[in-house]
């Protein structure tokens, strides 16, 4: 028995192909014990539910695999509003244009003595090349908020005015309270402020992804809320450009599950919530991201086939401190995702970070 569904019945196979055959009708329909019993879907089963994603995917955003052109920057690393710093900025930023990026992600919070400011470095980078820029996750967007002394609608309506395209739909890891004080070993944002923040964002026009980090001690029936949660989030504001599942593992941060051995999903696992999130989400979130990074690009190259579209970004080093990026080292060549385009048969399509062509 797979660990993530330890506690649970493990459907048979007669009732999945039921839920599946449901799910063929409808498939943002179902009941919660129905994407239950799909994410514990193995063998034959999990195939056919594979192929059912994967139809629902071509229904919902067509067969082209898409990817962006992205750089990741680190904000602790790029900060800081000497002439040296702010050079050194603006030069990253224009590398990153010259290679052909749209976008520069920027990760992280301002470190607490650090003399620079949220809106100021949004409005460095954004005035360095005329790129899109995805940054302020809800913690940071909180954190630029308390430093300005400023009403978090302000905030984040002055930080769009500054230049911010999008921010990260991150730290929404699992979007049940329980879960999250465990992950973290203490008190964690609230989903209810993790809520707020997010659709004060998309109220500002501010779009942005939508995550979840699976595989440790959350059961099935978690992730499905996670992913009503999500849906019922789209249908107040439509902010949502994508979903990304991120599988737990090494460099996750999560200092409550340090000790608990054993964690860290399966294949059959990410197979599963990779085709129930294409199901779940249909006619909501159009996007389901293969996020390689964390699978590996063989394995993305496999969820392509059961409910992803997209490949995520490129995440360029570039010669200019490669290392500047949470992610550094962590690259693919337009060449590679060609190959996988390829392999599958399907055709290739550069994105901008709210999907739209290049």
């Amino acid at each position: 028995m797979d660990r993530a569904v330890a506690g649970v019945d493990v459907p048979d196979a007669g009732l999945v192909r039921e839920w599946v055959a449901e799910a063929a009708q409808a498939p943002a329909s179902l009941p919660d014990e129905g994407y239950v019993a799909l994410l514990g879907a193995d063998g034959p089963e999990l195939d056919e539910l594979c192929r059912l994603a994967d139809s629902v995917r071509r229904e919902a955003v067509g067969d082209a695999v898409t990817y962006v052109v992205n750089r990741n920057l680190d904000t602790a690393d790029v900060s800081g509003t000497g002439t040296a710093a702010r050079e050194r900025l603006a030069a990253l930023v224009a590398e990153a244009y010259a290679l052909g990026a749209t976008e520069i992600c920027m990760q992280g919070p301002l470190p607490t003595d650090s003399d620079d400011d949220y809106l100021a470095l949004i409005a460095a980078i954004t005035g360095a090349a005329p790129i899109h820029l995805h940054a302020l996750r809800p913690e940071e967007l909180l954190d630029g908020a308390a430093r300005r002394g400023l009403p978090l609608d302000a905030f984040v309506a002055a930080a769009r005015a500054a230049g911010l395209g999008s921010v990260p739909g991150t730290a929404a890891r699992i979007l049940d309270d329980e879960v999250r004080a465990r992950m973290k070993g203490g008190t964690d944002l609230p989903v209810s402020r993790w809520v707020e923040v997010i659709e004060a964002a998309h109220r500002a026009g501010l779009s942005s992804t939508s995550t979840m980090v699976y595989g440790h001690v959350e059961t099935p029936a978690q992730q499905v809320a996670h992913l009503r949660l999500l849906a019922e989030i789209q249908d107040r504001t439509g902010g949502f450009t994508e979903f990304i599942a991120m599988p737990f593992g090494p460099g996750v941060p999560a200092p409550g599950l340090r000790d608990v051995p054993g964690l860290g999903p399966t294949p059959r696992q990410t197979r599963a919530l990779h085709a129930v999130a294409r199901l779940a989400l249909h006619g909501r979130i159009g996007n389901i991201q293969a996020a390689w990074p964390k699978v590996g690009l063989a394995e993305a190259t496999t969820l392509l086939c059961g409910g992803a579209n997209d490949l995520g970004g490129l995440l360029l080093d570039g010669q200019l401190a490669p290392d500047a990026g949470a992610e550094a080292g962590l690259t693919l060549t337009v060449d590679e995702v060609r190959a996988v385009a390829q392999r599958l048969g399907r055709p290739l399509r550069q994105r901008t970070t709210r999907y739209s062509d290049v």
